[in-house]
Protein backbone atom coordinates (compact mmCIF):
# COMPACT_ATOMS: atom_id res chain seq x y z
CA UNK A 1 0.00 0.00 0.00
CA UNK A 2 3.00 2.52 0.85
CA UNK A 3 4.42 2.11 -2.56
CA UNK A 4 1.27 2.11 -4.39
CA UNK A 5 0.39 5.40 -2.81
CA UNK A 6 4.20 6.69 -3.22
CA UNK A 7 3.70 5.99 -6.83
CA UNK A 8 0.10 6.78 -8.02
CA UNK A 9 0.41 10.08 -5.36
CA UNK A 10 3.25 11.39 -6.86
CA UNK A 11 1.89 14.57 -8.02
CA UNK A 12 -0.05 15.46 -5.15
CA UNK A 13 2.87 15.18 -3.05
CA UNK A 14 4.82 16.91 -4.90
CA UNK A 15 2.05 19.82 -5.23
CA UNK A 16 1.50 19.39 -1.37
CA UNK A 17 5.09 19.95 -0.51
CA UNK A 18 5.63 23.11 -2.56
CA UNK A 19 2.37 24.80 -1.47
CA UNK A 20 3.91 23.81 2.27
CA UNK A 21 7.12 25.57 0.86
CA UNK A 22 6.42 28.22 -0.05
CA UNK A 23 4.08 29.36 2.61
CA UNK A 24 6.81 28.92 4.57
CA UNK A 25 9.06 30.78 2.57
CA UNK A 26 6.23 33.66 2.80
CA UNK A 27 5.57 33.47 6.50
CA UNK A 28 2.13 31.67 7.05
CA UNK A 29 1.63 28.99 8.93
CA UNK A 30 0.45 25.99 8.35
CA UNK A 31 -2.12 23.54 10.35
CA UNK A 32 -3.70 20.26 10.28
CA UNK A 33 -6.93 18.95 11.67
CA UNK A 34 -8.38 15.27 12.05
CA UNK A 35 -11.28 13.92 14.26
CA UNK A 36 -10.92 10.79 16.37
CA UNK A 37 -8.69 8.89 14.78
CA UNK A 38 -8.08 11.11 12.44
CA UNK A 39 -6.19 13.29 14.18
CA UNK A 40 -3.47 11.44 15.45
CA UNK A 41 -1.63 12.60 12.22
CA UNK A 42 -1.84 16.11 13.84
CA UNK A 43 -0.49 14.99 16.57
CA UNK A 44 2.36 13.30 14.61
CA UNK A 45 3.16 16.21 12.88
CA UNK A 46 2.95 19.09 15.70
CA UNK A 47 6.05 19.38 18.04
CA UNK A 48 7.86 16.92 16.41
CA UNK A 49 11.77 15.78 16.38
CA UNK A 50 12.51 16.25 12.51
CA UNK A 51 9.59 18.20 11.86
CA UNK A 52 8.50 21.18 10.82
CA UNK A 53 7.92 24.05 13.56
CA UNK A 54 5.47 26.49 11.52
CA UNK A 55 3.06 23.24 11.58
CA UNK A 56 0.07 23.30 14.07
CA UNK A 57 -2.62 21.24 15.05
CA UNK A 58 -6.40 22.20 15.03
CA UNK A 59 -8.09 20.68 18.02
CA UNK A 60 -11.34 20.95 19.78
CA UNK A 61 -13.56 19.27 22.63
CA UNK A 62 -15.25 16.08 21.76
CA UNK A 63 -13.02 15.14 19.03
CA UNK A 64 -10.10 13.23 20.64
CA UNK A 65 -10.47 9.57 22.09
CA UNK A 66 -9.87 11.22 25.64
CA UNK A 67 -13.51 11.52 26.48
CA UNK A 68 -15.75 8.47 27.41
CA UNK A 69 -17.59 6.53 26.05
CA UNK A 70 -15.60 6.89 23.07
CA UNK A 71 -18.53 6.46 20.64
CA UNK A 72 -19.43 10.11 21.85
CA UNK A 73 -17.05 11.30 19.00
CA UNK A 74 -18.19 9.65 16.35
CA UNK A 75 -21.52 11.60 17.10
CA UNK A 76 -20.00 15.04 17.60
CA UNK A 77 -18.06 14.49 14.55
CA UNK A 78 -21.72 14.97 12.77
CA UNK A 79 -22.42 18.44 14.25
CA UNK A 80 -23.84 21.09 12.24
CA UNK A 81 -21.54 24.22 12.00
CA UNK A 82 -19.23 22.82 14.95
CA UNK A 83 -16.88 22.97 11.84
CA UNK A 84 -17.18 26.35 11.26
CA UNK A 85 -16.85 27.56 14.45
CA UNK A 86 -13.54 25.28 15.08
CA UNK A 87 -12.03 27.05 12.40
CA UNK A 88 -13.23 30.55 13.23
CA UNK A 89 -11.92 29.91 16.78
CA UNK A 90 -8.10 28.96 15.26
CA UNK A 91 -5.32 31.61 14.02
CA UNK A 92 -5.97 30.27 10.56
CA UNK A 93 -5.86 33.06 7.78
CA UNK A 94 -6.00 33.85 4.66
CA UNK A 95 -2.60 32.53 2.67
CA UNK A 96 -1.83 29.73 5.12
CA UNK A 97 -2.32 26.02 4.71
CA UNK A 98 -4.37 23.57 6.27
CA UNK A 99 -4.04 19.80 5.89
CA UNK A 100 -7.43 17.94 6.51
CA UNK A 101 -7.20 13.88 7.29
CA UNK A 102 -10.56 12.07 6.97
CA UNK A 103 -10.48 8.61 6.06
CA UNK A 104 -13.97 8.51 4.53
CA UNK A 105 -14.12 12.62 4.11
CA UNK A 106 -17.64 12.62 4.48
CA UNK A 107 -18.78 13.80 8.07
CA UNK A 108 -19.76 17.35 8.74
CA UNK A 109 -17.64 18.76 10.95
CA UNK A 110 -14.98 17.74 8.47
CA UNK A 111 -16.69 19.04 5.78
CA UNK A 112 -17.48 22.28 7.46
CA UNK A 113 -14.11 23.09 8.53
CA UNK A 114 -12.52 22.48 5.10
CA UNK A 115 -15.78 24.89 3.49
CA UNK A 116 -15.18 27.63 6.16
CA UNK A 117 -11.29 27.19 5.94
CA UNK A 118 -11.79 28.02 2.19
CA UNK A 119 -13.76 31.01 2.86
CA UNK A 120 -11.16 32.50 4.54
CA UNK A 121 -8.51 31.80 1.72
CA UNK A 122 -6.29 29.39 2.92
CA UNK A 123 -5.49 26.40 0.83
CA UNK A 124 -6.50 22.68 1.69
CA UNK A 125 -4.67 19.58 1.29
CA UNK A 126 -7.19 16.56 1.81
CA UNK A 127 -5.53 12.98 2.82
CA UNK A 128 -8.37 10.68 2.46
CA UNK A 129 -9.51 7.23 1.18
CA UNK A 130 -10.65 7.73 -1.99
CA UNK A 131 -12.12 3.94 -2.34
CA UNK A 132 -14.23 4.72 0.68
CA UNK A 133 -15.09 8.02 0.10
CA UNK A 134 -16.16 7.86 -3.40
CA UNK A 135 -19.08 5.15 -2.20
CA UNK A 136 -20.39 6.73 0.83
CA UNK A 137 -22.58 9.78 0.61
CA UNK A 138 -21.57 12.94 2.23
CA UNK A 139 -23.02 14.02 6.15
CA UNK A 140 -23.08 17.52 4.92
CA UNK A 141 -25.88 19.36 3.55
CA UNK A 142 -23.65 20.20 0.69
CA UNK A 143 -23.95 16.57 -0.66
CA UNK A 144 -19.85 16.78 -1.08
CA UNK A 145 -17.07 14.75 0.56
CA UNK A 146 -14.07 16.23 1.14
CA UNK A 147 -11.94 15.49 -1.98
CA UNK A 148 -14.64 17.46 -3.92
CA UNK A 149 -13.55 20.36 -1.75
CA UNK A 150 -9.82 20.19 -1.24
CA UNK A 151 -7.66 22.28 -3.19
CA UNK A 152 -4.90 19.16 -3.25
CA UNK A 153 -6.31 15.79 -2.96
CA UNK A 154 -4.31 12.79 -1.31
CA UNK A 155 -5.59 9.35 -1.39
CA UNK A 156 -3.78 7.37 1.31
CA UNK A 157 -4.60 4.03 -1.40
CA UNK A 158 -6.30 1.95 1.34
CA UNK A 159 -8.94 -0.46 1.04
CA UNK A 160 -13.04 0.52 1.51
CA UNK A 161 -12.72 0.80 5.52
CA UNK A 162 -9.47 1.20 5.64
CA UNK A 163 -9.20 -2.21 7.51
CA UNK A 164 -6.56 -4.29 4.98
CA UNK A 165 -6.63 -8.01 6.13
CA UNK A 166 -9.32 -10.59 5.57
CA UNK A 167 -9.02 -13.48 8.04
CA UNK A 168 -11.17 -16.94 7.71
CA UNK A 169 -13.88 -16.43 10.38
CA UNK A 170 -14.58 -13.66 10.95
CA UNK A 171 -16.51 -10.50 8.63
CA UNK A 172 -14.39 -7.55 9.44
CA UNK A 173 -11.52 -6.93 8.05
CA UNK A 174 -8.36 -6.08 10.83
CA UNK A 175 -4.96 -4.43 10.05
CA UNK A 176 -6.30 -0.46 9.23
CA UNK A 177 -3.21 1.04 7.36
CA UNK A 178 -4.75 5.07 7.08
CA UNK A 179 -2.26 6.11 9.97
CA UNK A 180 0.68 4.49 8.99
CA UNK A 181 0.72 5.34 5.31
CA UNK A 182 -0.88 8.99 6.65
CA UNK A 183 2.09 9.52 8.60
CA UNK A 184 4.55 8.07 5.78
CA UNK A 185 3.37 10.15 3.15
CA UNK A 186 3.23 13.34 5.46
CA UNK A 187 6.54 13.48 6.71
CA UNK A 188 7.60 12.79 3.24
CA UNK A 189 5.59 16.01 1.89
CA UNK A 190 7.20 17.71 5.08
CA UNK A 191 11.37 16.62 4.16
CA UNK A 192 10.45 17.58 0.74
CA UNK A 193 9.42 21.06 1.87
CA UNK A 194 12.20 21.54 4.18
CA UNK A 195 14.58 20.74 1.03
CA UNK A 196 12.77 23.21 -1.27
CA UNK A 197 12.84 25.86 1.53
CA UNK A 198 16.61 25.30 2.05
CA UNK A 199 17.23 25.15 -1.93
CA UNK A 200 15.46 28.72 -2.00
CA UNK A 201 17.88 30.50 0.44
CA UNK A 202 15.93 30.46 3.37
CA UNK A 203 16.38 29.20 6.78
CA UNK A 204 14.21 25.36 7.47
CA UNK A 205 11.92 25.41 10.30
CA UNK A 206 12.86 22.15 11.90
CA UNK A 207 12.87 20.60 15.17
CA UNK A 208 15.80 19.16 16.82
CA UNK A 209 15.27 16.63 19.75
CA UNK A 210 15.03 17.88 23.20
CA UNK A 211 16.77 14.80 23.97
CA UNK A 212 20.04 15.95 21.87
Amino acid sequence: TLQLARTSQAEALDLSAQLLADASIQKRNLFIFGCNHAGLLAKEMYYRTGGMVNINPITAPGLNLDIVPVTMTSQMERLSDYGTIIIDSSPLSKGDVIIIHSVSGRNTVTIDAALRAKEIGAKVIALTNLETSRTVASRHRCGKNLYEIADIVIDNCGCKGDASIQLEGITPKVGPTSTVIGAALLNAIAVEAVSRILAAGHEAPVFLSANL
